[in-house]
């Protein structure tokens, strides 16, 4: 783990939990794609920055997510890098308890505010095209989240959490989404592709990703038949969750609560758009049932 590979002249990336790309900008400068999930993960990295004597300039986070910004604070006060985040991503990376709070839909209790969800607060700018490295091309990427983004450079693409390999999704049925309809155009996008290596955050780098993505569309389009074959019958946003927790043979804890229920609100939201679902009020409370 933490094992630097390179991939070209100047493209690496870092294996770790949520893969750390690394581009070399001239014999001393690099960059870094995302800074793994808290301060041991940045002490790490900056093990492997010393050992080929490198210096950071800069960590453009991908996402706002907290295992690929909870580097961020300790490898910037340690080498005075910048930090930027796309769109929304840098409010949540300057504000981390908005993670927390957004999944749960109100203040987080203690359970849910710790590292895996909220990481350290890090001062983060604006990520655009024009504070860019020369060479750089910023991918939008949304769907997982917000206003998550990609990057080419020389042939090689970085893409984030676009995408979960095969064994992931087999094992937890249900991968993260914020935005079901953007996550699909996106994963469409991605599919048609073409690039010398592909550098997915949780999936094996590869040369080809049409199939994972194909795969990965499909899930989407299996979880969304496994919803509306659950709502026949109206039942309440709270009932379809146990019900599909069941069905995939998940089990629940705080953690699996909010990730797996905001994803799962926004699948009702996007099978209502579609007209899949319709949303009725009864007894003061907000059923689902399929069309």
């Amino acid at each position: 783990m933490y094992e630097l590979i390179q991939v070209s002249e100047r493209n690496y990336y870092i294996q770790s939990p949520a893969k750390i790309g690394l581009v070399r900008l001239n014999e001393r400068d690099v960059c870094l794609i995302d800074s793994g999930s808290d301060k041991d993960a940045g002490r790490k990295v900056r093990q492997l920055l010393d050992a080929n004597s490198w210096k950071l300039t800069a960590i453009y986070n991908t996402h706002s997510n907290a295992d690929h910004i909870g580097g961020n604070k300790y490898l910037q006060s340690q080498t005075g890098c910048g930090i930027y985040a796309p769109g929304i991503e840098r409010a949540f990376t300057r504000r981390p308890i908005l993670e927390p709070s957004f999944l749960y839909g109100g203040y987080p209790c203690k359970e849910l505010r710790h590292k895996f969800l909220m990481a350290q607060e890090s001062d983060a700018e604006e990520l655009t095209a024009d504070c860019l490295p020369e060479g750089f091309e910023m991918i939008p990427l949304p769907g997982h989240f917000f206003d998550m983004a990609g990057f080419r450079i020389d042939g090689v693409v970085y893409l984030a959490d676009c995408l979960s390999s095969r064994e992931t999704l087999e094992k937890y049925q249900i991968g993260f989404i914020y935005d079901v309809a953007a996550y699909l155009k996106t994963l469409e996008m991605v599919k048609a592709m073409e690039a010398d290596l592909f550098v997915p955050a949780h999936a094996e780098a590869s040369k080809e990703i049409a199939g994972l993505a194909q795969y990965n569309i499909d899930k989407v389009q299996e979880i969304a038949d496994r919803i509306t074959g659950i709502c026949q019958e109206p039942l309440c946003f709270e009932a379809v969750l146990q019900k599909l927790f069941t069905d995939c043979n998940l089990k629940m804890n705080f953690e699996q609560y909010v990730l797996v229920g905001s994803t799962v609100r926004s699948y009702l939201a996007w099978l209502k758009d579609s007209g899949r679902l319709t949303a009725l009020f009864e007894n003061n409370m907000l059923l689902w049932r399929r069309i």
